[in-house]
């Protein structure tokens, strides 16, 4: 039986890497994990409580495409208490985490055969989701000068969409309010669409993340409580569409997923109210990223743009290694560290560069970087 030539997608590298970590832990080894970016913590603990309460009173069914009504509602209102914007319920859509949130909004915006530009490096698999869809995917090369963000000068011609994530992954970069705003203009004079990425909206340290919602209403927004709500395997996110698009999202939704997993739609609900602990939580982030970036610097790994937000770093290692790829497998071999290699944020370049993510507790962040520094200083990295 033959495979569609759509199919032929890379692999997630950080899942090889989780893989070979487990593989390791499984023999008996202790293994830091700096590779994946999850959170250390779990669903908040009003979450739980909530859908412990809600599976004793009954049955979970479907509900309707869109989410619950009054998730949705209170996604407005995080708008309106973070951002001082209103946002009808109805340009909101409840999706299963924020990857389907991307096939939504791919399939909605584009035809087979369009060119959707994106930031190198950026997130792996908007690469590969559009090319499971047929669409084009056209690296932009970005700087550390720029903050490895895509400058509004060096959009393509001839593209149809630019996606843009802010924080960023791998990076953890943000973008001002008219840094922003420059690409959403660059995009819309070029006809193409503008899909912002903010699931890291809530992970910022020293100033608040800019919606493409506070600029204006033509772009679509994907968000995702698998961050800042340590959501991740609930697998429930939302996005904010045109209000002219929202019945077409909702036609795809019904066919392709009916609906997000009740359950965790309830636990979102009630995520949604769990400040204190959510806020808690970006603390330990926040300590975590200052012992990174002395850390990892003492370690030999400067050449990095410090992150704004997010729970990563993203280090250039081409004085040690052109082979990031072999360089992360010796790190998880000799030190016990498991981190990402550059390999799929950016294909021209990823091979001179790691990915280190500090999402878990200090505790394993100063026993990483102790193994790093020790790693190094026996001069088998160089």
């Amino acid at each position: 039986m033959r495979l569609s030539r759509r199919s032929k997608v890379d692999p997630f590298i950080v899942m090889d890497v989780m893989q070979a970590a487990a593989r390791a832990e499984a023999e008996g080894r202790h293994i830091i994990h700096m590779e994946v970016g999850q959170p250390g913590t779990a669903a908040p603990r009003g979450a739980r409580r909530a859908l412990a309460k809600a599976m004793e009173a009954g049955s979970l069914g479907y509900t309707v495409a869109l989410g619950m009504p009054e998730l949705r509602q209170r996604i407005a209102l995080w708008y309106a208490e973070r951002h001082g914007i209103d946002i009808p319920i109805e340009r909101i859509i409840v999706t299963s985490g924020s990857s389907a949130g991307f096939l939504l909004a791919f399939t909605a915006l584009f035809d087979a055969g369009d060119r959707v530009a994106l930031g190198a490096p950026g997130y792996p698999s908007y690469r590969q989701i559009l090319t499971a869809l047929s669409l084009t995917p056209v690296d932009i090369e970005t700087s550390a000068e720029d903050r490895f963000q895509p400058a509004p000068h060096a959009l393509p011609d001839g593209i149809q969409g630019l996606i843009v994530a802010s924080p960023a992954n791998p990076s953890g970069t943000m973008l001002n309010r008219p840094a922003l705003g420059a690409l959403i203009e660059a995009a819309s004079s070029r006809g193409a669409a503008f899909v912002s990425d903010e699931i890291y909206h809530g992970l910022e340290y020293d100033r608040p993340a800019v919606s493409a919602l506070e600029i204006t209403d033509e772009v679509y927004v994907i968000n995702s409580f698998s961050k800042y709500h340590s959501m991740t395997g609930w697998r429930v996110g939302w996005m904010v569409v045109p209000q002219s698009h929202a019945r077409t999202i909702e036609r795809l939704a019904q066919n392709m997923f009916i609906c997000a997993p009740h359950a965790s739609q309830i636990a979102a609900l009630a995520a949604m109210d769990c400040t204190e602990e959510l806020e808690a939580n970006v603390e330990v982030y926040r300590r975590n990223r200052t012992l990174m970036l002395n850390g990892l610097a003492e370690a030999g790994f400067r050449k990095i743009a410090p992150p704004d937000g997010a729970f990563y770093i993203y280090a250039d290692v081409s004085e040690f290694t052109d082979d990031s790829g072999a360089f992360a497998a010796k790190l998880l071999d000799k030190a016990g560290v498991a981190v990402t290699p550059g390999l799929d944020f950016d294909k021209a370049r990823g091979m001179r560069t790691l990915r280190f993510s500090y999402a878990r507790a200090t505790a394993d962040i100063e026993e990483g970087l102790a193994r790093l520094k020790e790693f190094m200083r026996s001069n088998e990295g160089v």
